[in-house]
């Protein structure tokens, strides 16, 4: 049976672009126009991820995407209109597996899909890669100790805490606690560099960061 995808999403262009793309990918897709026709179907079954634009009618993304989180772990891709609303989005946790801002390209959007679908089909039994204990500050990949500093740590164990789930700039810089005082946005992005090259020498061929172009970083699950 093919992929069930479900497409939430008021512009009926846009949605039919999105649908065409993901029958070409061999998936099923159905478009729905509105938040209370979206979670009326998500919650008769058979769907296997949800795009969700945040502006919808009726019943708007934010509220669709908390109660089918409440529900379960059904995927979850959030489309939105602006980068701004991706920080008001992860200020309030929405619970989104990953967002995608407008305009976008179709072959993005089907890319993030087959990456969300990678790790929700991954075996749960599998021993992970990486194990962060925020009580003894220290991370492992494959059982060995990681060298990292105090804020390196912070941050990781930041993005450990939600896998999966996009964290801006701010965000992280708000769980370094005192350590912020001389750190900067920007500077941010020379923890996460330096975190990502010894994720790289502890596990080679891996990315357990990603980016996420504008928005911030995210711990891949």
């Amino acid at each position: 049976m093919p992929l069930q995808l479900l497409i939430a999403e008021d512009e009926a262009e846009l949605a039919a672009i999105v649908r065409d793309y993901a029958l070409a990918e061999g998936w099923a897709a159905q478009i729905v126009g509105d938040g209370v026709t979206a979670l009326e179907r998500v919650r008769q079954g058979g769907i296997d991820l949800l795009v969700l634009d945040l502006m919808l009618p009726r019943l708007d993304g934010l509220a669709v995407c908390a109660a089918v989180r409440a529900a379960g772990d059904l995927p979850i891709v959030m489309l939105t209109a602006r980068v701004q609303e991706i920080d008001r989005l992860l200020g309030l946790e929405a619970g989104a597996d990953d967002y995608v801002c407008k305009p976008f390209s179709p072959r993005e959007l089907m890319a993030r899909i087959k990456a969300i679908l990678r790790r929700a089909q991954a075996s749960p039994a599998a021993a992970p890669l990486l194990q962060v204990d925020a009580a003894a500050q220290v991370a492992r990949v494959r059982g060995a100790a990681l060298p990292l500093t105090r804020a390196e740590f912070a941050l990781l164990a930041a993005l450990a805490r939600h896998p999966g789930v996009i964290h801006s700039r701010a965000r992280l810089l708000d769980c370094l606690g005192p350590d912020r005082l001389d750190v900067s946005d920007r500077a941010i992005d020379t923890h996460i560099k330096n975190l990502r090259r010894k994720l790289q020498d502890a596990a080679p061929g891996t990315e357990l960061i990603r980016s996420v172009y504008g928005v911030g970083y995210c711990l891949e699950r």
